[in-house]
Order: C-alpha cells, then sequence, then structure tokens
C-alpha cells in the first residue's frame, strides 16, 4: 500500500533524497525512499558493485559501503589484521551513523562466510568492534560454513580461526552450510520436474534466477540458495515486524536457548520450504509441518538432531496457529527428542498471525543441539592436516601482528567447544531426574 509502518522501520529508515537522506525518517504515512538500516563491507568490489547495478541498488544507502579493491586472498589475517586496523574507524563511524538513526536498537546481524578471508577475517573484527562499541546490544551471527568440496584450500585455517571469535564474541550463532542449501534446492527442483502434488513454478520465481525457465544442477544455484538464508532472517526477525498473540523478542532466543556463554550456536530447520521455489504445491497440514521441522531434510546445516541432545529448542510459527495446536505438537514429539535431565521442558515458542506470502503458516525451528559437533570435529581435522604439515603458514605469518600463537588458540579453542558437547552427550541416556518439588509446610 506504500505506507511506512511499524514492520518497515524496524529495518528501512523512509528518508527525503531531496536532502540527501541524512535526515530525520519521515514517519507521515507515505514511502519516499527506504533505505537498509544495513552496512555492506566487502575488500573485493565486485559484488558490492554487483548489487548497486541490480534491482535493490536504491535500497542500499551509498554512504554505508565500505570497499577494498584486491579482496583478502583467502586470508584470514589479511581480513583481520590488514584490514581490520586499517578501516576501523571507518566502520566504527558508519556504524555508529547507522545506529544513532534508531529509536530502540534490539540486535546486530552479521551475516558473512567462514571460508574466505574478508569474511571471515574482517567478520570477526566487526563482531569484536560490536562488542567494543555497542556492549549492551545482542549480536547474532549467521556464518556460512565450508564445505568438504571447497574451492578455497586455506578454507579449515580461515574457519578455524574465525571460530575462535565466534566462541568469544558472538551471543548466538546461526551456522549454515552450503551442502544442505544444494540438497534442498535439489530436492526443490525434484519436486518441480517430478510433477509431483500439481506443483508448477512461477516463471519468474527466486529459484530459476530470474532466467524464466528452472537451472540445472550443475550450476551451483546461488540465488535460490541465498533466498532460503533470507527466508531464515525474516522468520527469525518475524516478532520485530508484526503483532502476534504471542511474540518473541529477538533477545528472547538468546536468554533462553543458550544456557552457557559458548554453547550458543544453533542449527535451524525452516519449514515448508517450497515457499522459496514459488512452487504451487498445497500447503503441508499443520501436524505434518512440525514432523518436517525435526527431520534431516529441513535442516540448514547437515546434522540430525532427533539422536542428538537437545539443550533447547524454539519454535516459532506463523499464520493461523493456536497455542493450543503448539502444545499439542511439542507433546506429541516430546517422547521422540532427547532433552538434557535438567532442561526436559526446554521448549521456547512464539506466534505470529501474520502467515508468510503464499502460504496459511510455517514453521521455523532452532535448536540449541549437540548435532553441531560433527561439523565441528570434520573442521578441525581438515584444520590438522594443513596444521600438521605447517602448510600455507608462512602466508598467514609475514601479515604484522600475526603470529603461530593464534593458530594454536584457535585449535584449542575449538577443541574445548567439542569437549563441552561431548561431556554434555555423555549423559544422554541417563536417569530423567524429576528435580524434587519444594515442600511447603501447613
Amino acid at each position: 500500500k506504500g505506507i511506512y509502518d511499524e514492520a518497515l522501520s524496524s529495518f528501512f529508515r523512509n528518508v527525503d533524497t531531496r536532502s540527501g537522506g541524512d535526515g530525520p525518517d519521515i514517519y507521515r504515512g507515505k514511502i519516499c525512499s527506504l533505505k537498509a538500516r544495513a552496512l555492506l563491507i566487502d575488500m573485493e568490489e565486485g559484488v558490492v558493485n554487483e548489487i548497486l547495478q541490480g534491482p535493490l541498488r536504491d535500497v542500499f544507502d551509498s554512504k554505508q559501503l565500505i570497499t577494498d579493491v584486491s579482496g583478502s586472498g583467502n586470508n584470514w589475517a589479511v581480513g583481520h589484521k590488514l584490514y581490520g586496523y586499517q578501516y576501523r574507524e571507518d566502520i566504527v563511524e558508519k556504524l555508529r551513523k547507522t545506529a544513532e538513526h534508531c529509536d530502540c536498537l534490539q540486535c546486530f546481524f552479521v551475516i558473512h562466510s567462514m571460508g574466505g578471508g574478508t569474511g571471515s577475517g574482517l567478520g570477526t573484527f566487526v563482531l569484536n568492534l560490536l562488542e567494543d562499541e555497542f556492549p549492551e546490544v545482542y549480536r547474532f551471527v549467521t556464518s556460512v560454513y565450508p564445505s568438504g568440496q571447497d574451492d578455497v584450500i586455506t578454507s579449515p585455517y580461515n574457519s578455524v580461526l574465525a571460530m575462535k571469535e565466534l566462541n568469544e564474541h558472538a551471543d548466538c550463532v546461526l551456522p549454515i552450510e552450503n551442502e544442505s542449501l544444494f540438497d534442498i534446492v535439489n530436492k526443490i527442483h525434484q519436486m518441480i520436474n517430478s510433477g509431483k502434488l500439481g506443483s508448477t513454478v512461477k516463471p519468474n520465481s527466486m529459484v530459476t534466477s530470474g532466467t524464466g525457465s528452472a537451472k540445472t544442477v550443475q550450476e551451483k544455484p546461488f540465488d535460490a540458495m541465498n533466498n532460503i538464508v533470507a527466508n531464515l532472517l525474516l522468520k527469525v526477525v518475524t516478532s520485530a515486524r508484526f503483532e502476534g498473540s504471542l511474540n518473541m523478542d529477538l533477545n528472547e532466543i538468546s536468554m533462553n536457548l543458550v544456557p552457557f556463554p559458548r554453547l550458543h550456536y544453533l542449527v535451524s530447520s525452516l519449514t515448508p520450504l517450497y515457499t522459496l521455489a514459488d512452487v504451487n504445491v498445497p500447503s503441508r497440514r499443520l501436524d505434518q509441518m512440525f514432523s518436517d521441522a525435526f527431520s534431516r531434510d529441513h535442516q540448514l546445516i547437515q546434522a540430525d538432531p532427533k539422536h542428538s541432545l537437545y539443550l533447547a529448542c524454539a519454535l516459532l510459527v506463523r499464520g493461523n496457529v493456536q497455542v493450543s495446536d503448539l502444545r499439542r505438537n511439542i507433546e506429541r514429539l516430546k517422547p521422540s527428542l532427547h532433552f538434557v535431565s535438567w532442561n526436559q521442558e526446554g521448549w521456547k515458542t512464539g506466534l505470529c498471525s501474520v502467515p508468510p506470502v503464499g502460504h496459511s503458516h510455517s514453521l521455523l525451528a532452532l535448536a540449541n543441539n549437540t548435532c553441531v559437533k560433527p561439523t565441528f570435529i570434520e573442521l578441525r581435522d581438515r584444520f590438522m592436516k594443513l596444521y600438521k604439515k605447517k602448510a600455507h603458514l608462512h602466508h598467514y605469518l609475514h601479515i604484522d601482528g600475526m603470529e603461530q600463537s593464534c593458530f594454536s588458540e584457535a585449535i584449542s579453542s575449538l577443541s574445548d567447544l567439542i569437549e563441552e558437547y561431548n561431556e554434555l552427550d555423555a549423559t544422554k541416556g541417563g536417569p530423567r531426574t524429576d528435580p524434587s518439588r519444594l515442600k511447603i509446610a501447613i
């Protein structure tokens, strides 16, 4: 309707471009020009330039971009130690400027990849800056983890060095794996091509990457993969955008799902997945949707939470769903899920009455679960293969401020994290101890 409302103001400013866009937001209903409350940073300018030439060019404020020319050469030390210190002032100033335009700053989202140099190095540098400059504001991080078939040889080094920073400076991390996203996109393609359930794809849907025909599987369908991550973030921030009978603040996610500060890695699963493809599939039955959220196929990381141990779990539901539906499904699923003995009732729920476009309801499950451990173990193994031979180390060590101790500290930080998950796993299957109730003298 072209109205600037609460939902839009959470993530966009409404500015008058004639005044250069630096004035206060315009709240008088009509949308003038929307500018995202975002800062885009990339040390290789190609990607940002692509956005500036694409359909979203007007949404990003050109004063909120930080780019360099050559990139970080897949080297964490270049991103963190070199570019970090070089651009520190610039980043802080632009962050402050964006933050000053907010009436009520709830949290920061950092979205970065772990395998390359800028994403891992500068991404975690920005995370440290946020902690220094805005210590009270929660930091949510969405990290894309490299897969075994990665195109960056040094990605195990970059990822493990970045993990140490995530362990220490993030409040919540939503890990995502390209392999899982690729599998999901392939499943959507199979759905389309098998013609099951009368599915049809709208010609310009995101999954077809705007080309009008479904892409071949050999090509990595990045648009569709990014679309899944965008959908995840949309569902996480639903409560900041819409009213709900049982709204869940973003800060509540960290408060309720992270019992120990370092164990803040949350496995996310989305259902239905087919919104992403604009596929006209009849919507799943409500109960089926809850079952889907706990199956392997819907996880955005290659993990199976059902057979691992839950510390806590959040269900964020959108659409025409009642609290009684939520309770019924939790009771139905509970016997098949293993929760830690001291938190058998570790469920957090959020209800938003506004359904996602094209569906009657949707669900995002965020699980703090020990099933992330295999991802970290595999990362450690890949790191050790290179590190035992001291391969590629000289590229890192010739950067000022980078020493070999950085590597040993990073790998011991990761090993400690894995050990904490091991200790929790060891309690699985133990007796369920019901806490003794307080006796009241009458």
